[in-house]
Parts: C-alpha cells; structure tokens; sequence
C-alpha cells in the first residue's frame, strides 16, 4: 500500500467512526515516520493517541506509515487493512478510556509487550496475562493467545499425574511435568495453532498470599515453561 492509498484510507476509517464515539479527538495525523519499540526488535509503534495535547479534554491520533511499511516486509501475510482499521478505532478508543479514567488499554498494551518478550525467549512478568482480556474465569487472551490459570500448592501438585484443561466445552488432559516452580507455563502442542497458543499456567500457592505479585517483589520467580506433546 503506497503512502497516499493509506492517507487516504485512514481518513476514510477515521471518518466512519460516528462522531459522536470520537468527541475530542481535535484531528487524524498520518506521517511516514518509523517508530520502534525502544529494547523489543521487530515490534513497532503504528499509532499513538496524544492523549492531552491540545488540552484536558482533546487529544489527536498519530498514525506511522513508515510502522506498517516495516510489519509488511517482516510478514509476508500482513493485512494492511485489518492493521489500519484495529489501529485508529483502537486509539480513538483510547482517547475515550482516557478521558473517562480508565486504563484498559494500556494494560493491554503492557500485557502485549511482556507476551512478545515470551514469545521470543525473554525474560517476562509471569503474571502478564492478567492485564489481558478476560476469557472466562481465570482465563484471559492476549494477542489471540489464551491462558488458563490454575493455583495449587506442592502437595496437591504432587498428587496428581495428569492435569486437566477445559477448552470449549471439552475437557483435556496432559500429563503432569515434573516441578512445579512459582509459574509454571504449560504449553499442549496438541491443543496449540500454527499462530495462537494455549498455556495452562500453574501458579503455587504459598499460604495467605494477598498476590502472589507482591511475594515476587522480594525475590524473583522460579518461571518455567514446558511443551507437552507431540
């Protein structure tokens, strides 16, 4: 996609939103600049939402065509529609949130940020997920990935000899790896895609925990990860 066939597309979407869902959104930017994520590689800003700049209550959406240039040469597959469509109705939705006092989205995108870290190797908050998007009890989805959380102690962990995973409507068994650690994330290729994952996140249970965040501020987590299966 060119430069102009974006502009113009953009503004086309941004257009589109009724006014009324982008009141105090003062205006639409598009500029050829690159941003890039400062320590995380081939992860890539496409818009921003200048959330008070102009004022307290007016803000303006920033888009990054040089962004989108970058994630279409890196994936072949890249849909430059789907992008630019879930990128201004995703800012203009954070003008809103901001405006209200609300903090979904940048929980998401922090939870986007440790999820990519994952993904590639990295050290993570173990506990990322949970500024995902709710699921379903204990369950939450980042980035089309879905974890399941489950707490036990070391005495029913060592219990058991399979675990149990419900994913819809089916229930699933895998067998039980052999530690337990602090998190434990556990990956059933058989119920993993090509590009999504399914975890079932063991998390210990150590007494009268308010938050198990709290009891990693002292020391730091034992986090592993297993792939079961074939």
């Amino acid at each position: 996609m060119t430069f102009d066939e974006f502009e113009r597309r953009a503004r086309e979407i941004y257009e589109g939103i009724p006014p009324e869902l982008r009141e105090g959104v003062a205006y639409l930017q598009v500029s050829r600049e690159t941003v890039a994520h400062p320590t995380l590689p081939d992860v890539f800003t496409l818009g921003e939402c200048a959330t008070g700049e102009i004022d307290a209550e007016r803000s303006g959406v920033h888009l990054y065509y040089g962004s989108f240039l970058e994630l279409s040469r890196l994936y072949e597959e890249f849909d430059w529609e789907g992008e630019l469509w879930e990128t201004v109705t995703h800012e203009v939705r954070h003008h809103r949130e901001s405006a209200a006092g609300e903090d979904d989205l940048e929980e998401m995108d922090y939870a986007e940020d440790e999820n990519f870290k994952r993904r590639e190797g990295e050290p993570f908050d173990p506990l990322f997920f949970r500024a995902g998007e709710p699921a379903g009890p204990g369950r939450w989805q980042v980035d089309g990935d879905l974890f399941v959380e489950r707490e036990m102690d070391a005495r029913e962990f060592a219990s058991l000899t399979q675990l149990r995973v419900e994913l819809d409507g089916v229930e699933h068994t895998i067998p039980r790896p052999d530690d337990l650690g602090d998190v434990h994330f556990i990956y059933p290729l058989d119920l993993c895609g090509e590009e999504h994952d399914v975890a079932l996140v063991l998390v210990r249970r150590r007494g009268a925990w308010e938050s198990l965040r709290g009891f990693f501020s002292g020391a730091a987590p034992e986090v592993l990860e297993t792939e079961i299966g074939s």
